[in-house]
């Protein structure tokens, strides 16, 4: 056993450490309210066990929140949306011609297509020119960066929210 401990990361032990507080204090409230519902008062050990864990998870529920939100922004920005909105697009492209056909014809704007010869062709053709031509813009690397500054942006937002929160008053 004392060989696996030096192996644990210190994310590991802090999640060891909250995951004991956090059993012991659910068995605490259970005997607790098991001894209440009998009549008996809570003891001082229960208590005190208690309003310990109630602490250690004030303490350590904001820098938890702050970690976890590091390693989900580290995820957020390596990932590649433009290129997965691409795939989806491709792999959906029939359905979604048939969705920007619908769109189109009943658009009350459009209601003088219907009266030109060769609708439905110029109408299958607008939605395949619309869809070639968005394929076109996500493969763009600037939307790429666009798209990368959104997410940056949002997370950053989401950081500084986070951080701000809870600060007590000094």
């Amino acid at each position: 056993m004392t060989t696996a401990l030096p192996h644990l990361s210190t994310t590991s032990w802090v999640l060891i450490i909250v995951g004991g507080l956090i059993l012991l204090s659910l068995i605490t409230g259970f005997l607790g309210r098991a001894l209440l519902r009998r009549g008996l008062r809570e003891p001082f050990v229960v208590k005190l066990i208690n309003r310990a864990s109630e602490r250690v998870v004030v303490v350590i529920k904001r820098p938890i929140t702050i970690a976890v939100l590091d390693e989900v922004a580290a995820v957020l920005y390596t990932g590649n949306y433009t290129r997965n909105i691409a795939a989806s697009l491709s792999e959906n492209r029939e359905e979604i011609k048939a969705m920007f056909a619908e769109k189109i014809k009943q658009d009350p704007s459009s209601r003088g297509l219907g009266l030109l010869p060769f609708h439905d062709r110029l109408v299958d053709e607008i939605t395949e020119t619309a869809l070639r031509v968005v394929l076109e813009v996500l493969a763009d690397p600037r939307t790429d960066d666009l798209v990368s500054d959104i997410v940056r942006d949002n997370v950053d937002q989401i950081r500084r929210a986070v951080r701000e929160r809870d600060v007590p008053a000094g």
